[in-house]
């Protein structure tokens, strides 16, 4: 598969997140996919045939509990799969013009590759994944990054039997593929329901890492709904399960023997697995699915706004008495959430019937949305409770001047800013605003920074010094301001003396 440095900037803390990075080649925040080859990749679910092979449990009152999930290995192993896929490697020009390997791409000990086509002279390059089969006719899934871009991929079957594959689609947003064989009566494995696993459950991963057919690795749900950087609609599931170069694609089982998720991204600052795994839930893998094999293609409901976590200190500024709920800090003009009449500031507690404890439950809900749904939103606007309906749109595949006006006194939030003059709104795409040009105490310990622009106080819109000094001077121990930097909005919570 293919590695990929991603970086997000946001404002947010220091106002900037590390992205996500390929397996192989990590950025500093050490976030990466586990790739194929000679990275580590991790398994994916799939749906699966009767049979309720379960980890036997032992247990002695006072004593942690062993686990042997020797039954689900021997029951659902052959239905685990190994993947070889052929690529092309991505080239770049050397220093005198000759073409040369590019040192951050996955072909340097993985697939598959992205990039322009390459010339015939360009070697061919080898990776490895795991895969599991969903049915017995042959229907396969595993991860997007294992296969995409291959010009070949190969299914090896627990028995040895080669079948060539036939990648039906793939989908990066949730790193889902499916393929499929031209076989009858296959192993399968089941399908497990991700919202009943529960975190310190024991979980197994069955691979190929580094290429070694159907090793079991065990471990614990370390986190549910998990947000990731550069992950928009995958609240994945942490584990500490051991996951490596070969990994991705393979299925995570739970007690039952279920498959709950696919192994996907791991963290890590050396290339290699150090205990933080994530897997993709297998429901939204199989909405995936679905749509792959019915119309080659992913179609995804989109609402038009930003939303951030509430945090305590958010959640005193705003007087919640309950920390759940995305956090509204933007609203794209024109979006299904403008007409539905969401503003910066709400805060989304219910979607539909399903209720949003973290603001990561909430691009999966809509992302899964058909297109054209009228959905109803519960949410919390100045401490009050109101429902709002939106329908649902579809998801198709964006510096201020300088000035010399003296800086206003810093004040209790330890922030100098001045009014946006109108050619800086057109060009930052706001109405009003201030300009931050220094920044002490609170402002400096939140992650303000020169250059910022302060949009609102606790959900009021800014427009002068004098305003924001006059409603820090009401607040209480904790305000939210509404900053942007860039493009970016978010809510920034300060602790106030």
């Amino acid at each position: 598969m293919i590695r990929k440095t991603v970086e997000r900037g946001i404002v947010a803390a220091s106002l900037v997140a590390a992205g996500a990075t390929g397996f192989a080649y990590f950025d500093k925040s050490g976030w990466g996919r586990v790739d194929a080859a000679s990275l580590p990749t991790a398994a994916a679910g799939v749906t699966g045939a009767a049979g309720a092979s379960q980890a036997v449990v032992t247990s002695v009152p006072g004593v942690a509990t062993a686990t042997d999930f020797s039954g689900i290995v021997q029951t659902y192993g052959p239905a685990v799969v190994n993947i070889s896929v052929i690529g092309k490697a991505e080239q770049t020009p050397a220093a005198n013009g000759r073409p040369q390997m590019d040192p951050r791409d996955p072909f340097s000990g993985m697939l598959p590759f992205f990039g322009q086509r390459m010339p015939r002279e360009t070697p061919m390059v080898r990776g490895q994944g795991s895969g599991f089969i969903v049915s017995p006719d042959g229907l396969i899934l595993t991860n997007a990054h294992v296969v995409d871009g291959a010009s070949e991929v190969t299914v090896k079957l627990a028995d040895r039997r080669e079948f060539k594959a036939k990648v039906l689609g793939t989908d990066r947003q949730t790193d889902v593929a499916v393929i499929r064989i031209e076989a009858k009566n296959l192993p399968v494995v089941r399908l497990g329901d991700p919202a009943g696993a529960k975190v310190g459950e024991p979980v197994l991963a069955i691979g190929a890492p580094f290429g070694l057919e159907n090793t079991a690795t065990a471990g614990i749900i370390s986190a549910k709904s998990r947000a990731l950087p550069e992950d928009t609609y995958v609240p994945f599931i942490q584990t500490d399960v051991a996951v490596n170069p070969g990994n991705s694609g393979g299925p995570l089982f739970n007690l039952k023997g279920e498959v709950i998720g696919i192994n996907s991204q791991i963290y890590s600052r050396t290339g290699g697995y150090q205990g933080l795994s994530f897997a993709i839930p297998i429901d939204v893998a199989t909405r995936v699915q679905e749509q792959l094999v019915k119309h080659g293609k992913v179609t995804r409901g989109r609402l038009g706004v930003s939303i951030q976590e509430v945090n305590q200190a958010l959640a005193d500024s705003f007087g919640l008495q309950k920390l759940q709920g995305a956090l509204v800090s933007a609203v794209e003009k024109g979006s299904a959430a403008e007409r539905a009449g969401l503003e910066p500031g709400d805060i989304i507690v219910r979607f539909n019937d399903r209720e949003i404890m973290q603001s990561a439950d909430l691009p999966a809900l809509v992302a899964a949305t058909s297109p054209g749904t009228a959905v109803k939103m519960e949410i919390i606007r100045n401490g009050a409770t109101r429902v709002l309906t939106a329908s649902i749109a579809e998801l198709k595949d964006g510096s201020l001047a300088q000035s010399d006006s003296p800086k206003q006194e810093q004040g209790r939030l330890g922030l100098a800013v001045r009014p946006l003059e109108r050619q800086e709104q057109r060009e930052a795409g706001v109405a009003g605003g201030l300009l931050v040009e220094d920044v002490a105490g609170p402002a400096a310990r939140s992650g303000i920074q020169p250059g910022d622009i302060v949009l609102s106080v606790n959900g009021t819109p800014v427009t002068s010094a004098e305003q924001l000094r006059a409603l820090a001077s009401k607040a209480g121990r904790n305000v939210a301001l509404l900053v942007q930097r860039n493009d970016v909005k978010i809510f920034v919570p300060l602790q106030l003396g």
